[in-house]
């Protein structure tokens, strides 16, 4: 795919230099083959987009390189520490890891659509009485925005309930921001599938067990 985009890019007449050529043709390349794969509520987030392309990627550009710059200095760190033989992969950062990165962090820029009680019962039909009963019990990921106000991922919804599997996956993961960012990133654990996807298609076993050894 990455390169039927270069040959498009060459017979529009792009002009760029060979290595951003290539660059640009891997990045378009992954973007296509990979949106297809995404939850339907973050398709559509996409989608409803309308202008701003440039200066999106700008500050998705940005952020790259941000995070690649660090990625090189910790692990010129890290060899620096501990030699190694040729190419040493990194290792993941542990999910605990993340919990004070999470806290201060906006929702909206990482947890996909949200929504609070209000809309939820207009729109879900779900009345604020079952939905507080849920999160009483553990049953809902409800993630705290600003004071005392929750509000809740729509990804996590089946036919008005919460998906199968997420009160195990709360159990095990008692940090709600920390079990809602593993359940919407690829687990390598589960062959790099979407953990909440998993349990939206009923298949919950093998997801509560990667939970249960990350706790």
């Amino acid at each position: 795919m990455a390169e039927a985009v270069q040959q498009a890019l060459m017979q529009h007449g792009v002009l760029l230099d060979a290595e951003a050529l290539v660059c640009a043709s891997a990045i378009a390349g992954s973007v296509a083959a990979a949106l297809p794969f995404l939850p339907q509520v973050q398709r559509l987030a996409i989608t409803s987009l309308k202008g701003g392309w440039t200066e999106l990627m700008s500050e998705l550009f940005r952020a790259m390189a941000e995070r690649i710059a660090a990625a090189d200095q910790a692990g010129a760190e890290s060899a620096d520490e501990s030699p190694t033989i040729g190419f040493a992969k990194p290792a993941a950062r542990p999910l605990a890891g993340r919990a004070s990165e999470l806290q201060s962090m906006l929702i909206e820029d990482w947890a996909g659509e949200v929504a609070g009680s209000t809309y939820l019962e207009e729109k879900f039909r779900i009345p604020r009485s079952t939905l507080h009963r849920w999160q009483r019990r553990g049953e809902v990921v409800a993630l705290r925005k600003g004071g005392r106000k929750h509000v809740f991922p729509l990804a996590q919804f089946v036919d008005g309930r919460p998906a199968p599997g997420i009160s195990e996956v709360l159990a095990a993961i008692t940090h709600p921001r920390l079990a809602w960012f593993w359940l919407t990133r690829p687990s390598a654990e589960l062959g790099g599938r979407i953990p909440i996807e998993m349990l939206r298609e009923d298949m919950i076993e093998d997801v509560v067990r990667v939970a249960r050894s990350l706790s």
